[in-house]
C-alpha cells in the first residue's frame, strides 16, 4: 500500500528534502537541462494502476498522465480531461477527453490515441489484479464493490462508462466533494487495451522498460535494480511547454552514507542536497552555506509512535516470563499508561538525532491529521480539533496541535498518568516494570541513535522501576516485515514502534482517519496488531469500537463540508485522546541548499504527480537561492497562493450542471 511509509535512513534523506539536483549546464537557455540525483528503492512494478508505492510513483508519477493534476498552488488542473462536469446531485462525473494525446512506446514511436476507454480498461484491470489502492475506489464507485466480491462478474455493471471516444462518466453511490483528488491516483490512470493483451502478465514488470506505454511528459529509457533510472522528455508530449527538464538520471542510494549528498551539490554534481546533522561535513556546509540554507515546508506524512495492543509474537524480545508478557499487554490496553508514553517520549530530542537541532522542532506534529488539511469555515482542522480535545481531558489544556511545536513532551504529567495508571494496572495484577520492546535496524545508526534518545526520555520521565523500554536491533528486512509490510499478527513483533508513517491520498480527513478503522483500517495490522475485522477483545479495550461509531458519523455527512470535516475533527480529537498512536513529526521541513526556482513544480499533499519526485513544471536557475529570497518569496507565494485557491473553490460551482 502506498500511503504506508517505512521509515529508513534513505527515506528519511530522499523524503524529507525538497530536492531539486539539476545540472542547468550553464546560461544557455537551449542548452538540455539534466536532473541528476538518487532514489532509494526499485518499483516493484510498472503496473501503475497496481501499485501505488512511492517507489514505483517515482516513476510512473512522471510518465502517465490521468484525467487532472496538481498545479504549482495545489489546485486540481486539466490533464487528459480538458474538462469535467458533475450532477448537481453530486453522484455523476463527466470527463471531456482532451483530442490528439497519444500512445508512445519508450523510444518515441506513437502507439494510438489516448480515448475514454482507457480509463475503463485501466479500472477493470487494476480490479483482475487486486490492486493495493482499490481501497480508495471500491465503496465510491457504484457497483464497483459487488463486482470485486464475485455477486456480478458483468464489468458493465460498474459505474464507469465511455459514452463516445472522448466522454468518460463515472456514477458514485454517494456524493464525494474529494473526488477528483481521487483522479490523480495511478488506480484511476489509463491503460490501452490492445498493448495490455498484448503483453498479458507482462505489463508493468519491474525494470522492462517496453513492458508499459507512456502518455506523460518522460519516457523511461532504462531501469536497472539498484543502479540506475534514467527517463528523457517525451518531445510529442502535449503540454511540453511546461516541461523544462530534459533528461532525468537516478543513481541508487541505499542511505548509508547521507554525507555524500553534500559532497555532491559542494563538488558540483548535484546542484541540490539536504545537509544533516550526522553527516562528516555537517559542520563545513553549514559555515560555507551560511546564507544559502533554506528550509523545506512542512508536508503531509505522519509518522509516529504506534502500541502493539494484542501483541502475539515474541521472536525479538527481552522479555524472560509469561508474566512480563502479560503485564506489558495490559499496560498497553489502559488509556492512562498510553498518555504516560505520549508525554514522557521526548520527540524533539529523538528526531534531531536523525535530522539534527535545527531541523527537529521545524519537523514535529501533534495531531495525526495535520492541522492545516482542510478549512472548516474561518477555522483550521486543528483549531477545531482542539477544542473538541479539551473537553475530553485536562492535560491537553496547554497542548497544541499546530504544526512545529514542542508542548507534548512534559515529565510531570507523564507521572501523573503513570501514577493513575498503575492503580488501576496493580489491582489487575499487573507487575513493575513494563518491558517495552522497541524495533530498530541495526544497520541504521542514526536511528539506532534516535531509539536509544527514547529509551532515555521515556525511563527518565517514568523512572526504570516502572518502565523499560528494550531496544530491539533486527535488520532492514526482519524490520519492514514485522512492522508496516506485516501480513499477519504473527509478524508484529514488538510492543511500541516509531518506525511508521501514513500520507494522504486524496484531500479528505478521512483518507488519514479511516487508516485506524477497526473494521477496514489499511495501517490497522502494521500500526496495532490488529487485524481489520476481527473481534479482538482489545478493539473494545481500547475504545476503538467508540472510534468507529465516530467515523461512521462524519462519513455519513455527505453535502455539508463543514459538518462533516467539524464530525472528523471529533474523531481526531478521540484518536489524539486515546495515545494509541503518538505523532511525531512530518515528512518535509528539511535543511538544504537548493537551485529549484522557487514556485516552481507541482505542489499539492496528494495525487502521484506532487512532490519531490514530480518533475512537471519544475525549473532549475544557475544561482543557489538565498536564505533572504526564500524569505521573501514566501511570503509573496502564500498570497498568491491563498488567492488562487479561493478563485479555485469559485470556480468548482461552474461544473455542477442540472
Amino acid at each position: 500500500m502506498k500511503k504506508r511509509i517505512f521509515l529508513t535512513a534513505a527515506v528519511a534523506v530522499l523524503s524529507s528534502a525538497l530536492l531539486a539536483a539539476c545540472s542547468s549546464g550553464g546560461k544557455n537557455a537551449n542548452q538540455p537541462v539534466t536532473y541528476t540525483y538518487v532514489f532509494s528503492s526499485d518499483p516493484a512494478t510498472l503496473d501503475y494502476t497496481v501499485s501505488g508505492n512511492s517507489s514505483t510513483k517515482q516513476v510512473t508519477g512522471n510518465v502517465i498522465d490521468g484525467l487532472l493534476e496538481n498545479d504549482q498552488y495545489g489546485n486540481l488542473v486539466p490533464s487528459v480531461a480538458e474538462d469535467w462536469s458533475v450532477s448537481k446531485d453530486g453522484l455523476t462525473y463527466t470527463y471531456k477527453i482532451r483530442k490528439g494525446i497519444k500512445w508512445y512506446t519508450n523510444e518515441g514511436e506513437e502507439y494510438g490515441e489516448v480515448k475514454a476507454q482507457d480509463f475503463v480498461t485501466g479500472l477493470k484491470h487494476a480490479v483482475a489484479k487486486k490492486s493495493q489502492a482499490l481501497y480508495l475506489v471500491q465503496d465510491s464507485i457504484k457497483g464497483l464493490d459487488d463486482y470485486i466480491n464475485g455477486k456480478t462478474n458483468d464489468f458493465s455493471t460498474v459505474g464507469i462508462k465511455a459514452t463516445d471516444d472522448y466522454t468518460l462518466v463515472y456514477t458514485l453511490n454517494n456524493p464525494e466533494s474529494f473526488w477528483n483528488s481521487k483522479t490523480t491516483m495511478g488506480v484511476l490512470a489509463p491503460i490501452n487495451e490492445d498493448f495490455l493483451a498484448s503483453k498479458g502478465d507482462d505489463f508493468g514488470k519491474p525494470t522492462d522498460v517496453t513492458s508499459i506505454l507512456y502518455n506523460g511528459p518522460y519516457l523511461l529509457k532504462g531501469l536497472t535494480s539498484k543502479s540506475s533510472i534514467e527517463m528523457t522528455k517525451n518531445q510529442n508530449y502535449w503540454d511540453k511547454g511546461n516541461v523544462f527538464i530534459d533528461d532525468i538520471k537516478l543513481t541508487f542510494f541505499d542511505g548509508q552514507d547521507a554525507d555524500s549528498l553534500g559532497r555532491g551539490f559542494d563538488e558540483g554534481h548535484y546542484p541540490a542536497a539536504p545537509l544533516f546533522k550526522n553527516s562528516a561535513n555537517y559542520e563545513r556546509f553549514k559555515e560555507k552555506y551560511k546564507d544559502n540554507i533554506v528550509y523545506g515546508q512542512q508536508r503531509g506524512g505522519s509518522y509516529y509512535i504506534s502500541t502493539n495492543i494484542d501483541r502475539v509474537a515474541y521472536n525479538h524480545t527481552s522479555k524472560t516470563t509469561d508474566e512480563e508478557k502479560t503485564s506489558t499487554k495490559k499496560a498497553l490496553l489502559n488509556k492512562d499508561f498510553r498518555q504516560a508514553l505520549a508525554f514522557g517520549a521526548d520527540r524533539k530530542a529523538a528526531v534531531s538525532q536523525v535530522f539534527g537541532d535545527e531541523v527537529a522542532p521545524r519537523k514535529l506534529r501533534t495531531s495525526f491529521t495535520p492541522p492545516t488539511f482542510v478549512q472548516i469555515g474561518d477555522q483550521s482542522f486543528g483549531q477545531v480539533t482542539k477544542a473538541e480535545l479539551d473537553k475530553l481531558d485536562t492535560a491537553w489544556s496547554d497542548v497544541s496541535l499546530d504544526d512545529a511545536q514542542d508542548s507534548l513532551h512534559n515529565v510531570d504529567k507523564a507521572k501523573t498518568k503513570l501514577e493513575a495508571a498503575k492503580k488501576t494496572l496493580q489491582a489487575d495484577g499487573v507487575q513493575f516494570p513494563i518491558h517495552l520492546d522497541l524495533p530498530v535496524s541495526s544497520t541504521q545508526t542514526d536511528f539506532v541513535r534516535q531509539a536509544q534518545s527514547y529509551k532515555q526520555s521515556i525511563e527518565e520521565a517514568l523512572g526504570v522501576e516502572n518502565v523499560v523500554v528494550d531496544i530491539q536491533q533486527v535488520s532492514d528486512d526482519e524490520l519492514g516485515s514485522m512492522t508496516v509490510l506485516a501480513t499477519s499478527k504473527d509478524n508484529i513483533d514488538w510492543d511500541i514502534n516509531p518506525n511508521s508513517g501514513w500520507s494522504p491520498d486524496y484531500a479528505d480527513p478521512s483518507t488519514y482517519l479511516d487508516a485506524f478503522d477497526p473494521t477496514s483500517g489499511p495501517t490497522l495490522l502494521g500500526a496495532l496488531g490488529i487485524a481489520p475485522g476481527s473481534d479482538s477483545s482489545a478493539i473494545k479495550a481500547v475504545g476503538l469500537d467508540k472510534y468507529k461509531e465516530l467515523l461512521d458519523d462524519a462519513n455519513g455527512e455527505k453535502t455539508d463540508l463543514e459538518k462533516r470535516y467539524s464530525k472528523y475533527a471529533k474523531a481526531q480529537a478521540w484518536l489524539t485522546d486515546s495515545a494509541l498512536v503518538i505523532p511525531v513529526h512530518s515528512d518535509g521541513a528539511q535543511m538544504l541548499v537548493t537551485k529549484k526556482v522557487p514556485g516552481t513544480g507541482a505542489d499539492g499533499w496528494v495525487g502521484d504527480k506532487t512532490g519531490e519526485n514530480s518533475y512537471k513544471y519544475l525549473k532549475i536557475q544557475d544561482k543557489i537561492v538565498t536564505s533572504k529570497e526564500m524569505e521573501e518569496f514566501r511570503k509573496k507565494f502564500a498570497e498568491e497562493k491563498a488567492k488562487s485557491n479561493e478563485e479555485y473553490q469559485k470556480q468548482l460551482s461552474s461544473h455542477i450542471k442540472d
